[in-house]
Order: C-alpha cells, then sequence, then structure tokens
C-alpha cells in the first residue's frame, strides 16, 4: 500500500526513511488496481496508522436498491501493516484482515508453517501507473504537501477517466 518518491531540496512533511529522504504514498485500490483513496506522508512515519483513515475515505455505491453499502469486505495488505490492534479493529468494522504475519528471526517456527498468499500484483499494478504514466509522482518537486497531494488525485481522477472511457 505505499510508494515511496524520492524528493529533491526540502518541503513539508519530509523525512529521511528507509531508502533516503522522501515521503510516502499510501493508496487503498481496489481487485484490479484501480485506486480508491490515497494519502501521504513522511518517509519515517507508521505505515499501520494509515489503514483506518484510508477505509474512512472510501464510499462504496451499489447500483442496487436498498442502503447503500460503505465497508469493504476482504483487506488485503503487506507485512508491514501488520498488528493485531489493526486486524480487531477491522473484525470490527466487519471487514476481513488478510494480512500476512511478521516473521521474526529469533522466534522459533514451531509445528506446521501457515501458508497465506496474499495478491499483491493488484497494487502493484497501481504503482507501475503511477510512475509509468504520471512521472511528476516518481520525484516530488513540490514544497508544499497540499500541491503533491492535488498531483496524485489529479492521477487517480484520470485513471478513473481512461477506465470508464474504454469500457463504458
Amino acid at each position: 500500500m505505499a510508494l515511496f518518491p524520492r524528493l529533491m531540496g526540502g518541503g513539508e512533511e519530509i523525512a529521511y526513511g528507509g531508502k533516503g529522504k522522501g515521503v510516502l504514498i499510501h493508496t487503498l485500490t481496489e481487485g484490479n488496481g484501480m485506486p480508491l483513496a490515497n494519502s501521504t506522508t513522511a518517509a519515517n512515519s507508521n505505515e499501520t496508522e494509515q489503514v483506518l483513515p484510508l477505509l474512512d475515505k472510501v464510499k462504496l455505491k451499489t447500483l442496487k436498491r436498498g442502503r447503500p453499502r460503505k465497508k469493504l469486505k476482504v483487506l488485503a495488505t503487506d507485512k508491514g501493516y501488520d498488528s493485531k490492534e489493526k486486524r480487531a479493529a477491522l473484525r470490527k468494522r466487519g471487514i476481513r484482515p488478510q494480512i500476512p504475519k511478521r516473521v521474526w528471526k529469533t522466534k522459533k517456527n514451531r509445528g506446521r508453517p501457515i501458508k497465506i498468499s496474499v495478491p499483491r500484483y493488484q497494487q502493484e499494478r497501481c504503482f507501475a501507473w503511477y510512475q509509468r504514466k504520471y512521472r511528476r509522482l516518481v520525484v516530488r518537486w513540490e514544497r508544499k504537501k497540499v500541491y503533491f497531494d492535488a498531483f496524485i488525485d489529479l492521477a487517480t481522477i484520470h485513471i478513473w477517466i481512461q477506465r470508464i472511457l474504454l469500457v463504458g
């Protein structure tokens, strides 16, 4: 759920992370890789804290009658978002978490290993669109966070418009 664009110069919410100075783009995508919600944080921020605010941004609308559905059924993420509190919060919302467990090298693995494959290619497809089609998002040149967030939102809107025109 996170992409790391490096930064030229300084700016708002910039920090040194594992790959250098930059920001993290957190994106929630649907099953086909289409982005639903985005947010940006500093590179050294905690990824697990971004799951619930991203879910709050999404409002699902179906063409069926009755009360609109406002929650997802399943959330698949990578190991960076694994925590007991987030799993409990997702279950409380009625969302089934598909998060692989972090494996600590100090602990002994007892019993048969549990194999959970999380489909990550949809998420990586979205980040590949960001990096290939929207080169402005690869390196952050903007000093203000608001401008960079606006470019990410424009890229999301453009991806959805292209999908609607091709399908519909």
